[in-house]
C-alpha cells in the first residue's frame, strides 16, 4: 500500500502496478515522440530553407510536420501495452488498431507526397501544364484512397480477395460498358503529358477544318473556327487525326512566284533575282533565302521566291507579304517589265481568298509552310 493505493489489486489478472509502469512507457514515448517533432521543427525548418535541394525538404515536411498526434499516440499506447501480459486476443486488437492508425498515417504521408513532387510550382511551369499535372494527381489520390481502404479492411479481418474479385468483374463491365468514354478520357490525358498542342494554339487538320485551341476536357476539345463556330472533337479522333500545329512555329517560310512576259529583255531577266533580293531583304523580321527563274512556264517566264518571316504570326506575315508585292509591282513598272498571269487568274483569287478564310498558310501564287 503506498499513498492509499493497492498496488496488488489486478485488473484483468494483472497487478495494478504493471499498468502503472505500461502508463509511464506509454506516455514517455508519447512525450519523446511530440518534443523530437517540435525539436526537429526548430532546428531543421531554417536548415532546410537553406539547402538548394529539394529532398530534405521532403522529408522534413512529410515526416515532421505530417506526422499526426493520433499516430503518436497510437505508437505510444501500442509500445506500452508490449510490457502487460494481456491475453492473445487483447494483443491482437491493439495491434490491429495501431495497424489502422499506420495505414491511415501513411494516407497523409503519401498526400503529401504527391502534392509536393507533382502540384508544387516548379519554374518552367505553365498554367496548362498545372492543369495537366492536378489531373495526374487527383488519379493518383484516388489509387492511393483505394489501396489503403483495401488495406484498412483486410487488417479488420476482412477477407478481401472475394471483394477484389467482385470489383475485378465489375470493372471490366463498366469499362465495356463506357469505353469510349475511358478511350477519350486516357487521350486526354495524353494530350495533357505529350501535348502535341496546347490552349491557344492554332491548328488543322487534313479535312480543311482549323482554329484555335479554346479547352482540353476530359472527353472532348473545344476549337474556335475562324469563321466564328466553335467546333468540338472526340478527344480519341483527334489524337488518330494527323494535326498541323502552327502555334509551334518559331518562323514562317514563304515561297512565291512571279510570271514575266516572254519578250523581256536578257539583261533585266538578268538582273531580276539581285532586284527581287533587294526588295525581300529590305523588310524587318525577315529572312531571305533564294531567288531563282525557275522555269519556262505556258504564260511567261517564272521565277520564284523564298524567304523566311522570323516569326509565327500570320498577320505580319501577310503585311510582309504585302509590303513585298506593291514593291516588286512599282519595280518592275518603272523598269516597264511586264507581268503575266493565267487565263483562270479570277477564279484563282477567289480561291486564294478562300483558303485565307479557312485558315490555309497560302495560295496557289503565295504560298507558305
Amino acid at each position: 500500500m503506498i499513498w492509499g493505493i493497492d498496488f496488488g489489486f489486478k485488473i484483468m489478472g494483472i497487478p495494478l502496478w504493471h499498468w502503472f509502469v505500461a502508463l509511464l512507457v506509454a506516455t514517455a514515448v508519447y512525450f519523446a515522440l511530440v518534443l523530437a517533432k517540435h525539436f526537429a521543427r526548430e532546428r531543421l525548418a531554417a536548415w532546410t530553407a537553406r539547402t538548394p535541394t529539394r529532398w530534405d525538404d521532403f522529408f522534413y515536411n512529410t515526416f515532421v510536420i505530417n506526422t499526426r498526434t493520433f499516430f503518436l499516440i497510437a505508437l505510444g499506447i501500442w509500445l506500452g501495452s508490449l510490457t502487460l501480459s494481456l491475453h492473445t486476443s487483447v494483443h491482437h486488437w491493439l495491434a490491429v488498431l495501431f495497424t489502422a492508425a499506420l495505414w491511415v498515417q501513411v494516407a497523409f504521408w503519401g498526400n503529401y507526397a504527391i502534392a509536393f513532387w507533382i502540384l508544387t510550382p516548379r519554374e518552367g511551369r505553365d498554367g496548362r501544364t498545372v492543369t495537366a499535372y492536378q489531373a495526374i494527381a487527383l488519379v493518383i489520390r484516388i489509387l492511393l484512397l483505394v489501396v489503403i481502404g483495401l488495406l484498412l479492411l483486410e487488417n479488420f479481418g476482412v477477407d478481401i480477395r472475394g471483394l477484389l474479385a467482385g470489383l475485378g468483374v465489375a470493372g471490366v463491365a463498366v469499362a465495356l460498358a463506357v469505353q469510349n468514354i475511358l478511350g477519350d478520357l486516357f487521350a486526354s490525358f495524353s494530350i495533357m503529358l505529350d501535348k502535341p498542342f496546347v490552349v491557344g494554339d492554332f491548328i488543322g487538320f487534313d479535312d480543311g477544318n482549323s482554329g484555335t485551341v479554346e479547352r482540353i476536357g476530359i472527353k472532348t476539345t473545344r476549337i474556335r473556327a475562324l469563321s466564328g463556330e466553335q467546333l468540338v472533337f472526340s478527344n480519341s479522333d483527334l489524337l488518330k487525326s494527323r494535326i498541323h500545329n502552327y502555334g509551334n512555329m518559331s518562323e514562317r517560310r514563304v515561297s512565291f512566284q512571279i510570271n514575266v512576259a516572254y519578250e523581256t529583255p536578257l539583261e533585266q531577266l538578268q538582273e531580276l533575282p539581285g532586284l527581287l533580293h533587294d526588295i525581300v531583304t529590305r523588310q524587318e523580321q525577315v529572312r531571305f533565302d533564294r531567288a531563282h527563274f525557275a522555269r519556262y512556264g505556258d504564260y511567261g517566264l517564272t521565277y520564284e521566291i523564298v524567304y523566311y518571316v522570323l516569326n509565327a504570326d500570320y498577320y505580319l506575315y501577310m503585311d510582309v507579304q504585302q509590303a513585298i508585292n506593291l514593291e516588286i509591282f512599282h519595280r518592275l513598272r518603272e523598269r516597264q517589265i511586264r507581268l503575266v498571269g493565267q487565263p483562270q487568274a479570277w477564279a484563282t483569287s477567289l480561291q486564294g481568298l478562300h483558303l485565307e478564310t479557312t485558315g490555309a498558310q497560302g495560295t496557289l501564287s503565295n504560298s507558305s509552310a
